[in-house]
């Protein structure tokens, strides 16, 4: 129920009074509104574990009397018990925080480096707010739970190396004692955050068992996100870089696949080979009818010409574990991992390592520049997929 507009006495109170109902069920019930959505919602309080209809209008009585009383005096159940501050929309908050950097190294407080690296992690939390469509809007919303979602966004959906999420908690443990000390929050929500040993995995590349009873289940019953899944393990493209891929960038001709510089998680262009049979599931799904600006996986995953959320693949995965009991180390992102395992077993870690852009990136380049074309084991590699 939205808020009425105009100058209603709903709108300018925020609360509706009291009211008991009965017939099958008996509850008093009013409506209150909302910040974090926006909008009126009902709050119901039940009368059916009285018995007697007298003792259901004695409690009924006591009830409205009692959240009458509170509601003109500023409750409102949606609304923990915090102050005016921690209501501060965080949007005002993190223009007051770019502010502060700003002052500090103004007056010499912080070293420029040390500025640029808190504010372009600052960047990263908005974009990750933008992207996924995070429901936050005030500060008091900064918590344990939305910091691990942001921190798991940057590992599996980011792709970024454990260094790095640490890197990421630290900042967001500054930034929650900045919050702190300004009465924004009660107590800094990264204190029971851990940090990652820089080698410790997250994930585990799946066995061919798993991989043989995803493709059954997925073609069976969403063969657009199977197709997915077959791109992450056999192109080994980030999960990022996979959304923005167009039909455009693909090359039946060549049997490749160009990941565009300005999509690139290096920002710099490359071309991954288009497997043999990954190929022939694409055309089966008639993706190359689609126009050639189209993004590969648009809305419901189908070509289409609206990028894909970020966390889409993501989304798709917790299903798919979930309906196949799979453990949760068995990540969306573990398809790349099984990939380059079958891979290199099957031709070689060299041409696994190509295939990935791993170890070095400049040897990559190297090889792209003398105009070779990508390697024919990566195209006629017979995967458990």
């Amino acid at each position: 129920m939205p808020i009425p507009e105009g100058f209603s006495s709903t709108a300018l109170v925020g609360f509706t009074l009291p009211r008991l109902h009965t017939g099958k069920s008996w509850y008093v019930d009013f409506f209150a509104y909302d910040p974090v959505s926006d909008r009126m919602k009902r709050k119901k309080y039940m009368l059916d574990r009285q018995k007697k209809h007298s003792e259901r209008h004695i409690m009924a009585t006591m009830l409205i009397m009692n959240i009458t009383q509170r509601l003109i005096q500023g409750w409102n159940p949606w609304v923990r018990d915090v102050s005016t501050r921690h209501m501060t929309e965080l949007s005002e908050v993190i223009v007051g925080y770019r502010q502060y950097i700003e002052a500090m190294v103004t007056k010499g407080a912080m070293r420029h480096k040390t500025a640029y690296d808190y504010l372009s992690r600052l960047g990263s939390l908005e974009t990750y707010i933008q992207e996924c469509h995070v429901r936050i809007r005030f500060v008091y919303q900064f918590d344990k739970t939305f910091i691990l979602d942001f921190l798991d966004y940057l590992i599996l959906d980011k792709d970024v190396s454990a260094k790095t999420r640490n890197n990421y908690r630290t900042w967001l443990s500054t930034f929650s004692s900045w919050l702190v000390e300004r009465h924004y929050i009660e107590k800094n929500p990264v204190e029971d955050i851990h940090m990652l040993r820089e080698k410790e995995k997250l994930r585990d590349a799946l066995p061919s068992s798993a991989l043989v009873r995803m493709r059954e289940y997925l073609y069976k019953h969403n063969r657009y996100f199977l197709l997915a899944c077959m791109m992450e393990y056999y192109t080994f493209i980030r999960p990022d870089e996979l959304r923005h891929i167009r039909i455009g960038d693909i090359s039946v001709r060549d049997r490749e696949i160009t990941v565009p510089a300005e999509i690139s998680k290096n920002r710099k262009e490359r071309r991954v080979a288009l497997n043999t049979k990954l190929l022939r599931f694409m055309m089966e799904l008639q993706v190359f009818s689609a126009p050639s600006h189209y993004y590969l996986f648009g809305d419901g995953l189908k070509p289409g010409p609206s990028l894909l959320y970020l966390n889409s693949f993501r989304y798709e995965w917790k299903k798919l574990r979930k309906e196949l009991r799979w453990p949760e180390s068995y990540q969306f992102y573990s398809l790349k991992d099984s990939g380059i395992r079958d891979l290199a077993n099957a031709e070689g870690v060299v041409v696994a390592r190509d295939q990935a852009g791993h170890s070095d990136i400049a040897v990559t380049n190297k090889y792209l520049k003398r105009g070779k074309a990508v390697p024919d084991e990566v195209k006629n590699f017979e995967g458990a997929l």
